[in-house]
């Protein structure tokens, strides 16, 4: 299968640049060219074209076209690999790589590196970090330049769907933060200009407390920042809680859960299932005549509410911060109507779902782009040449890769 593909090394194939310290050049209010540091990768996920300060000096300039990563330190396990789109000027813990055009393409070589990852190249015995001698001997099995070019070409077709749906899903993020603050801004007593109708209320006055054991085979729940109540098995870590789970604690669907030591941060989640939570929880049911339970989940992660969950909170350092019942049911806060309030927790709740989805599709289109790299990178699938070859080409390994 991989007839016409020539084992090498990177060394024979690129051009090695290395950073500059910030001492030799100097910064520039207009004009100069990007001074990349590590953080500054952050800013795009392919091409760097921009940096947070701009310099001159007499000093190396890195051409576009140049693949860029960081070379030491924790920022190598994040596998942070640009290609130049403009001549940058990069500092110390940078180095990039200018491939010799007529035997390797840019765009290749950033999938390449991309799919070996840094920490699979660098030295990470002690203090990880990337050199020269880790560079030059690396080996690369390349095809003839066109199909570098074609391999490329369609990866670039996976990323471009992937860069759309996480604009997509940003968008959806500023939309219900937007609305989030529009809603939950006039529940805070400080705010000014809410409708007379809206009812001020102790938390205590719509929530009650529940401090019930489960049953024997009640499934184990857990809370998260994100997920809310999920299944224990669903956390993805160890399961560190005890055998004895005689003083573990009921929720049922509808209650709402919070972390007693974290809900200064927001850890809290509306529950739609019934099981024992730990007992470093707080379980609290919403009173349904004044209070829905799916405005509520919305209210408690809304700025101001995380602020007097932080306010209420009891002890002498973060580390020991707790919000139990008692101080939690002083906490005030004026509610719009229960048919306001389920109009809102509708609009937030379809805005989750949307994102959730996007959030699915995203973890989709990674996996088969990881499985098209796999493929495309070693050799094992070829690509067609003409243009509409390798869309059916596209087309066919997407059916492929989608579970």
């Amino acid at each position: 299968m991989r007839n016409q593909w020539t084992d090498c090394v990177l060394g024979d194939l690129v051009k090695i640049y290395s950073g500059v310290s910030p001492s030799n050049v100097f910064i520039v209010a207009g004009g100069g060219l990007p001074f990349v540091k590590v953080e500054d990768l952050n800013s795009c996920q392919k091409y760097q074209t921009e940096a947070r300060e701009r310099v001159e000096g007499d000093v190396p300039i890195v051409p576009t076209g140049s693949v860029l990563f960081p070379k030491r330190g924790a920022a190598i396990s994040a596998n942070k690999v640009r290609i130049a789109a403009v001549s940058i000027i990069m500092d110390t813990n940078m180095m990039a790589l200018k491939p010799k055009v007529d035997r390797l393409d840019s765009e290749f070589l950033f999938y390449f590196i991309a799919f070996k990852q840094l920490s699979r190249i660098a030295d990470v015995s002690s203090v990880p970090q990337i050199n020269n001698k880790h560079i030059t001997p690396y080996p690369i099995s390349l095809p003839p330049l066109r199909e570098q070019r074609r391999i490329a070409e369609i990866l670039c077709t996976w990323d471009d769907a992937i860069e759309q749906l996480e604009a997509l899903r940003a968008a959806k993020e500023r939309r219900y933060n937007a609305l989030a603050r529009m809603f939950f801004d006039p529940c805070h007593p400080t705010f000014h200009g809410r409708p007379n109708a809206w009812q001020e209320f102790e938390l205590g006055d719509v929530f009650r407390e529940r401090n019930q054991s489960g049953e024997e085979d009640d499934r184990l729940l857990s809370i998260t920042m994100n997920g809310g109540v999920i299944d224990r098995e669903d956390v993805g870590r160890k399961d560190t809680s005890t055998e004895d789970k005689s003083n573990y604690k009921l929720i049922l669907p509808g209650d709402i859960g919070y972390n007693t030591m974290r809900m200064w941060q927001g850890v809290s989640g509306l529950s739609a299932l019934r099981g024992i939570i730990s007992p470093a929880y707080t379980v609290v049911s919403p009173l349904p005549n004044r209070v829905l339970g799916r405005y509520a989940a919305h209210l408690f992660k809304s700025r101001r509410m995380v602020f007097d969950f932080e306010r209420y909170s009891q002890g002498l350092t973060s580390d020991t911060w707790n919000l139990k019942f008692p101080a939690f049911s002083k906490i005030r806060v004026f509610l719009p109507s229960l048919e306001d309030q389920e109009k809102q927790a509708n609009l937030l709740d379809a805005l989750i779902v949307e994102s959730t989805v996007i959030k699915k599709q995203l973890e989709a289109l990674t996996r088969q782009k990881r499985g098209l790299m796999q493929k495309l990178l070693t050799g094992e699938w070829r690509v067609p040449l003409s243009t509409d070859d390798v869309e059916k080409s596209v087309k066919r390994t997407a059916e492929e890769l989608t579970p």
